[in-house]
C-alpha cells in the first residue's frame, strides 16, 4: 500500500472495484480491503481517506458485515457509499429501515445543506440509487445534507470528525458528478495529494526490482499479450541480460499465434526462447470437462514446463507473471470478494514451486498497463492486442479438449478477428474472440442433411474488464463473418453472437 492513499472497505459490492478505479483516475493510489481490517493495520497503511463499499446485506441481518467501530476513533475520514452509510448510522446510534418504497436506479438528489462533498456542484442532479434500506434517524451530531424522493437522509455528516455518507453510488457513471464527489471528499476532506502517476510507477518498480532480484535471472512467461509483455520490458528496463524470456507454445494458441508473437518480442529487443510443449499439455487435458480442472492442469504444466527450464538457466530463481488486479479479485485473492473463477496467473499453482513470484502489475488495471506500455514505447500491435486468456483455446473449447476441435477453433477465430481488422473495428472492441459449443444443429448445406458444430462469437466494450456490455456489430458485418465461418470451417453448420453483458455474465465462456 503506497502511504497517504485510499483504503477501500469491501463489504461485497459489485463496483468496489470501480470505486478503486475512480480514486486512481483521480492521481491517488487506492487498495482495497477486507472490512473487518483492524485499526492498526490501518494506522500501519497511512491512508489519507477511507472509503465503505456498498453491499448486498441490511445492518439487521445477524451476519452482516460490520467494521470494527474504533475506526470511526481514528482520526481519519470516512466515507460511506450505501450499505456504508447505513451501516455507520448503524453503528454510531442512527436508526435504518427497510424502505417501503425501494430506490433503484437513477434519482434526483436535492442539497438542502451546504458541505464540502458537493461544493462546485449544482443544487440538484441525477444519482444512480440500488437500496432497499433507508435512513431513518442519523447518529448524534449528524447533519443531512442532500435528500432524494425515497431517501430523507441521502447525504449525511459528521463535519468535525469528518465522517461521510451517502446512499448512491458516486463511482458509477449514470451518477452526475460522481468523480466531482469523489475528488471533494479526497482533496478537500482528507487533504489528500496525487500520488499514483505512471511515470513514477516505472521508476519505483524498476528500483524494486533491482533491488530484489540483485545477481540472479528472471524467467519472464511471456505470451505475447498485453501484460507479460510490458512486464517483461520494465523488468529487462531493470535487469538488462539477466531476464529470460521463455515463450510455451502449449498447442492451445490461435492460428499463426506463436510465429507472430516469436517475430514480434525479438524485433523488441527481448531475449526469447520458445519452449514446444504442446504434446504434454494436451495429453494432460484428455478427458477433462470441468473448466476450473482445465484451468488448474494448465496453470500446474505451465508452472513444471518453466521450472524445468529454469534448471538449464544458471542463477535463474526468479518467475515474472503479468497477474493483474482484476485477476486478484477474480479468483478471490482481495478477501471480501466472491471467487467468480481461477485466473492462470493466480490460481492452479503448486503449493511449492521452485521459483519466486515476480508481479509488478498486481496492483494495477488493464488500462493502467497499457498506459505504462505507452511510456515504455512499446508498440500499439501489442498494446492494443485482445486479451488472450492463460489458458487459451482451452476455455473456449466448452468441454473436453480434442485436436479436431482446436483446428474448427482456430479457423473460426482467424475469420473473426481478420474481418474485425479488415473493417477498421478491432482497436474499439475491448476483446473478441470465438467459442465453440459442445452441441450439435441440423443444417441443409447443398441439399443435404447435416449435424455440425456451432461456433458462437463474442465481442465487448470494457474499460478495465472489471464490467463489460456487448458490442454492437453491424448486421451486415456479422452475416458476411458468418457465411465465411459456415464456407471455409469445415464441421461447422450454425453460428451464434453472444449479447450478455458483465455481469451478469463473464467475458469468457468458461
Amino acid at each position: 500500500m503506497r502511504k497517504k492513499g485510499i483504503i477501500v472497505l469491501n463489504f461485497g459490492s459489485q463496483y468496489v472495484q470501480l470505486i478503486a478505479r475512480r480514486v486512481r483516475e483521480l492521481g491517488v493510489f487506492s487498495e482495497i480491503v477486507p472490512y473487518y481490517i483492524t485499526p492498526d493495520e490501518i494506522r500501519k497503511k497511512e491512508p489519507v481517506g477511507i472509503i465503505f463499499s456498498g453491499g448486498p446485506a441490511s445492518v439487521y441481518e445477524e451476519d452482516a458485515p460490520k467494521p470494527d467501530p474504533l475506526i470511526y476513533e481514528l482520526g481519519i475520514p470516512v466515507l460511506g457509499i450505501c450499505y456504508g452509510l447505513q451501516v455507520m448510522t448503524f453503528q454510531l446510534g442512527g436508526r435504518v429501515e427497510r424502505s417501503k418504497t425501494q430506490e433503484y436506479g437513477r434519482a434526483k438528489l436535492k442539497i438542502v445543506k451546504e458541505c464540502e462533498l458537493f461544493e462546485g456542484l449544482p443544487e440538484s442532479f441525477d444519482v444512480w440509487m440500488s437500496h432497499a434500506d433507508k435512513v431513518i434517524d442519523v447518529p448524534e451530531r449528524f447533519e443531512t445534507f442532500a435528500v432524494s424522493e425515497n431517501s430523507p437522509h441521502a447525504v449525511i455528516g459528521n463535519k468535525n470528525k469528518k465522517l461521510y455518507g451517502i446512499q448512491f453510488h458516486p463511482e458509477v457513471t449514470h451518477t452526475q458528478y460522481g468523480k466531482e464527489i469523489l475528488a471533494n471528499f479526497i482533496f478537500k476532506i482528507c487533504k489528500g495529494q496525487k500520488n499514483w502517476e505512471m511515470g513514477n510507477f516505472i521508476e519505483e518498480k524498476v528500483k524494486e526490482i533491482r533491488e530484489k532480484v540483485k545477481d540472479k535471472k528472471v524467467i519472464s512467461a511471456v505470451s505475447g499479450g498485453v501484460d507479460s509483455t510490458v512486464a517483461s520490458v520494465l523488468v529487462h528496463k531493470a535487469v538488462g541480460d539477466n531476464l529470460r524470456c521463455i515463450f510455451v507454445d502449449n498447442g492451445l494458441l490461435r492460428k499463426n499465434e506463436r510465429e507472430s508473437i516469436e517475430k514480434l518480442l525479438k524485433s523488441m529487443g527481448l531475449p526469447l526462447k520458445v519452449v514446444y510443449a504442446s504434446k504434454i499439455f494436451l495429453e494432460r487435458l484428455k478427458g477433462v470437462e470441468d473448466p476450473e480442472e482445465k484451468r488448474k492442469i494448465i496453470g500446474n504444466t505451465f508452472i513444471e514446463v518453466f521450472e524445468k527450464e529454469a534448471e538449464k538457466i544458471e542463477n535463474a530463481e526468479f518467475l515474472l507473471q503479468g497477474t493483474l488486479y482484476p485477476d486478484v479479485i477474480e479468483s478471490a485473492h482481495v478477501e471480501g470478494a466472491s471467487k467468480i473463477k481461477t485466473h492462470h496467473n493466480v490460481g492452479g499453482l503448486p503449493e511449492k514451486m521452485n521459483l519466486k513470484l515476480i508481479e509488478p502489475f498486481r496492483e494495477l488495471f488493464k488500462d493502467e498497463v497499457r498506459e505504462i506500455g505507452k511510456l515504455l514505447n512499446i508498440p500499439d500491435e501489442i498494446l492494443y492486442r485482445h486479451p488472450f486468456p492463460g489458458p487459451g483455446l482451452a476455455i473456449r473449447i466448452i468441454g473436453e479438449v480434442r485436436e479436431e476441435d482446436l483446428k474448427i477453433l482456430r479457423e473460426a477465430d482467424y475469420i473473426f478477428t481478420e474481418e474485425l481488422k479488415k473493417k477498421g473495428l478491432y482497436r474499439n472492441i475491448w476483446q473478441a474472440f470465438a467459442v465453440l459449443l459442445p452441441v450439435k444443429s441440423v443444417g441443409v448445406m447443398g441439399d443435404v442433411r447435416t449435424y455440425e458444430r456451432v461456433i458462437a462469437l463474442r465481442a465487448v466494450e470494457s474499460v478495465d474488464g472489471m464490467t463489460a456490455d456487448w458490442y454492437r456489430l453491424p448486421y451486415n458485418f456479422l452475416d458476411r463473418v458468418m457465411r465465411r465461418i459456415i464456407n471455409e470451417v469445415e464441421g461447422v453448420n450454425r453460428v451464434v453472437y453472444d449479447i450478455s453483458s458483465k455481469p451478469p455474465s463473464t467475458i469468457e465462456w468458461e
